[in-house]
């Protein structure tokens, strides 16, 4: 296993800009708000020769155990007691602070061995707090500038006292970014599933997140909108691996503009969603499928990822006796693209209905990768034309004259004949839910290519 490295320090230091630069990718939020990162975020580094798994952290601050802030710092300190090695950086520009010096007691009693960075050493502006480092205790502190790169080698220098040098792990284990070419069958069964819980702001998608993991691995609480980043985390449930993102709750477009931090948080998750396989989309039972969560749902679906709903707060539903099927017809009425995606309902407080997402998840996951053989899709076709041909379109009929599967992840048909760009909405939709009900592919959007001409296939 490689060494952890806890980035520590007061808030607004420049942690997460070194997180960044030390991964290679902008996975934290960075922003001059003080106290931006509030959860603990972890990811594979390398800094020369060296790899390594390194952990950016909140700001450190003393407060009352049960606010945010005491929240906040202990997510720190449990990073630091599973760290190998920590990395304290503080702000050269401004000196020491009382802060600079509460942080250096908490790390002397955690007994960790630490390498003292002295960030924004960019310029002249920089040397007083640098010379005034030396009094903190950690010996010679390593010059740096996280944005602009700078002392990187001594800093390399530094970590090697403390680390091996490794070969750094080619593989991406969390699967390559969107927009890259379609991965094969193999690739996708050897990964883990890309599992994101997003929804609504407070609607529990932290204390959901937690709940599968087994441990306060995020924040939680009665404020809205705690989570800025994306979090992401490996789990085992139901014989898979699965890489789970928590995310930040979507708000309205209209509540984010102009709020530089929010619309970052929200291009965290929309980014999430486009890295997923299968998304949670968490609905308050309270309040469920309301305009933002169908937008939500909307969303996602025209990513083209599998979709599991999920309705928390069940506990707290009055008349629980026919309240998943009310729900489910809603679903299904609103969001007719995906008809049929898997409904539970759970309590993440309390753990209730936890053990039917794994499930679920499968459920949708397995529709999502489905392929379908051509001589089962051209007899469902023939059939579904039987029961009901395609309407005449200015007095010419639409003619469907063959179906095959182009590819997965999402299932797409490409159907083949004359006019099919004519062919109305709702002839689509049947042949979408006749698809769903023969081949079972509900919590998976099916996407359909109209190709003009004679079949491709046919024989000469």
């Amino acid at each position: 296993m490689p060494s952890t490295i806890a980035i520590v320090g007061r808030p607004n230091v420049g942690k997460s800009t070194l997180f960044n630069k030390l991964v290679g990718r902008k996975l934290a939020l960075t922003h001059d708000t003080p106290g931006v990162t509030r959860d603990r975020r972890e990811a594979e580094a390398v800094l020369g020769a060296l790899a390594f798994r390194v952990i950016d952290t909140a700001g450190f601050e003393y407060d009352a155990p049960d606010s945010l802030a005491g929240r906040m710092t202990a997510q720190t300190r449990t990073a630091i007691a599973e760290a190998d090695l920590c990395l304290f950086v503080i702000d050269a520009r401004a000196g020491i602070t009382a802060g600079d010096e509460v942080i250096a007691q908490a790390l002397r009693r955690a007994a960790k061995p630490t390498i003292l960075a002295a960030n924004k050493c960019e310029s002249r502006a920089g040397d007083d707090g640098f010379n005034e480092a030396f009094a903190l205790g950690f010996g010679e502190p390593v010059a740096i500038s996280a944005e602009h790169s700078l002392g990187f080698g001594a800093l390399e220098e530094a970590l090697a006292e403390h680390i091996e040098p490794a070969e750094p792990d080619t593989d991406d284990d969390e699967g390559g970014s969107p927009g890259e070419d379609e991965p094969t069958d193999e690739e996708v069964a050897q990964r883990p599933i890309r599992l994101a819980i997003v929804g609504r702001p407070n609607v529990g998608k932290s204390s959901l997140f937690n709940r599968l993991l087994g441990e306060e691995r995020t924040l939680t609480g009665p404020e809205a909108g705690i989570t800025r980043d994306t979090i992401a985390a490996t789990w085992a449930a139901g014989g898979r691996e699965f890489l789970l993102h928590d995310t930040a709750g979507l708000r309205r477009k209209a509540r984010t503009a102009g709020h530089t931090l929010e619309e970052m948080s929200v291009a965290n998750t929309l980014d999430a969603v486009r890295f997923a396989d299968c998304v949670i989309v968490l609905l308050d039972a309270t309040q469920a499928f309301e305009k933002q969560d169908l937008t939500i749902a909307d969303l996602i679906a025209r990513e083209g990822r599998a979709v599991v709903f999920v309705a928390n707060k069940w506990d707290l539903v009055e008349n629980r006796a026919g309240a998943v099927g009310l729900l489910r017809e809603r679903l299904d009425a609103s969001l007719p693209q995906i008809v049929g995606a898997p409904l539970v309902g759970i309590s993440a407080l309390t753990g209730e209905g936890i053990e039917r997402i794994v499930p679920a998840v499968l459920t949708a996951y397995d529709a999502w990768n489905t392929r379908v053989g051509t001589s089962a899709l051209n007899r469902f076709l023939e059939t579904a034309l039987a029961r009901h041909a395609p309407p005449a379109v200015s007095g010419r009929r639409v003619r469907i004259r063959y179906m095959t599967q182009v590819k997965a992840r999402p299932p797409t048909f490409a159907l083949f004949g004359n006019q099919l760009k004519s062919l109305p909405e709702d002839y689509v939709r049947y042949l979408t839910n006749g698809l769903r009900e023969a081949f079972d592919l509900k919590g998976t959007p099916l996407r359909f290519l109209m190709r003009g001409g004679t079949n491709p296939y046919a024989q000469d």
